[in-house]
Parts: C-alpha cells; sequence; structure tokens
C-alpha cells in the first residue's frame, strides 16, 4: 500500500471492536477458534498498514470482561491464541518500531499470559511508529469503576482534595491515561453496539459500522474509512462558521 498523503486530515487515534470471526468460521462449517486465528492474522495486516495511513494510535477490542460467558473451550482457546500471538509477533512488533500494551484487568488472566504481557510491554516501551494498544478482559464500565476506585482512596489518603476531583482526574487513573482519545472508532460484523469499549474516551469519536466481518477487514477497507472520515467536519458541539 502506497503511503497516505499527510496534508489530509487523518484520524490520529482509531480505535477497532473485531467482531465477526466466530461467525466467519461457522458460515464456512468450521470451529469458532479457527475464526480467530484467522482474527489475529488480521490484526498483523492492519497494523502493518496504520502507519501508511497516518495512525499513530490502534486500539483494539480482543477480549471483553462479558466474554467469559463464552463456552469454557473457546475461552482456553482465544488465551492461547493471545500468547501464541505475542510469542510470534514480539520480534516483527520490535522491528517495525510499534510499540504494544495492553488494557483491562489482568488479574484473571493466566499466569504465563501475564508474564508474556509485561515481557512483551518492556521490550517495545521505547518504540514509536505506531503504539498499538490490545484490551484483553476489558470492560468500560469496569475500567471507570476502577478508576473511580483508585481516585476515592487518593481522596481518602489526602493525595487530593475532593474539591479537586474532576474529568481530568478520573481521565488519569484510566487505563489509557498516556494514551489520546480516539478519533474514529470501528466496528466490524454489522452490529452497531459499541458494547461498552471505551466509553469514556470515544464521547467525541467519530463511529463507522461496515458489515464486513473482522477476518475479511482489509487494509484497503481501513483506508476507505479513514477517508470517510477525512470528509467529515467535526464540531464537537460548535457550530461551523457561515
Amino acid at each position: 500500500m502506497a503511503a497516505r498523503d499527510m496534508t489530509r486530515r487523518t484520524p490520529a487515534h482509531v480505535a477497532i471492536i473485531m467482531d465477526g470471526n466466530g461467525r466467519w468460521a461457522t458460515d464456512r462449517g468450521w470451529p469458532r477458534l479457527v475464526g480467530h486465528r484467522r482474527g489475529a492474522e488480521r490484526v498483523r495486516a492492519i497494523v502493518e498498514a496504520a502507519p501508511k495511513l497516518g495512525i499513530r494510535y490502534l486500539t483494539v477490542y480482543a477480549f471483553s470482561t462479558e466474554n467469559w460467558k463464552r463456552s469454557t473451550e473457546e475461552v482456553i482457546g482465544l488465551m492461547s491464541i493471545f500468547a501464541r500471538y505475542i510469542e510470534s509477533e514480539a520480534e516483527r512488533l520490535a522491528r517495525h518500531g510499534v510499540r504494544l500494551r495492553f488494557i483491562g484487568g489482568r488479574e484473571r488472566l493466566d499466569q504465563r499470559l501475564q508474564a508474556l504481557m509485561t515481557g512483551i510491554e518492556a521490550r517495545t516501551a521505547g518504540n514509536d511508529a505506531l503504539h498499538l494498544t490490545v484490551a484483553i478482559n476489558y470492560g468500560g464500565r469496569d475500567e471507570i469503576a476502577r478508576a473511580a476506585r483508585r481516585l476515592a482512596q487518593d481522596v481518602a489518603a489526602g493525595r487530593i482534595a475532593p474539591e479537586d476531583v474532576g474529568e481530568a482526574a478520573l481521565d488519569a487513573r484510566l487505563d489509557t491515561a498516556d494514551l489520546p482519545d480516539p478519533d474514529l472508532v470501528i466496528r466490524t460484523s454489522g452490529e452497531t453496539r459499541t458494547s461498552n469499549f471505551l466509553p469514556w474516551q470515544s464521547a467525541y469519536a467519530e463511529y463507522e459500522f461496515t458489515p464486513t466481518l473482522w477476518p475479511d477487514f482489509t487494509p484497503a477497507e481501513l483506508g476507505a474509512i479513514v477517508d470517510r472520515y477525512a470528509a467529515r467536519e467535526r464540531r464537537f458541539g460548535g457550530v461551523i462558521p457561515a
């Protein structure tokens, strides 16, 4: 893919709800985990394409707090896919200057997976070509509740005065505290829900819902969505002058 004209207005931060892996597999008569494996492979293509489109931050929704309700076999399979992705992509991400981080509660994850996550975060911490954030065991309401709990603890300990509690104070205690808010949120598979994904951070984001199932989502489609984003007028509650 050719490099994008950077004089165009490009979303600096794109967040993606990667939906449709299981449906993609069952439509073909295959086990759902085959779709999840294909979905993980699709992440590689989108990560490689993002910087060429002018995207500096990419956040993907891999596993929600609600996904624990799926079958034990599927959950275990997903955790194995996450671990294999980290192991197989570590060298590639480091070589291409990608910084990888994770958001969400880690305490429920397998210890080996937690160790792999911590290791690759440390290994890629100095990279800046693309900031890739993967949401695992993530739920927006859970994140806000955890941030509010930390804020309450800081008030109780006298580290912050009650009158200083505001949006900035809560924002600083979110998992995404050192990331800019998303400019564009994309959901694949034809569903039009936001599914508890970055509700605080996406308050002013633009949204795109595509019927494409995630394993079929291509860099070309991402580029087309970025082009449509560039044509939108973002008012942030204001009025565009006549």
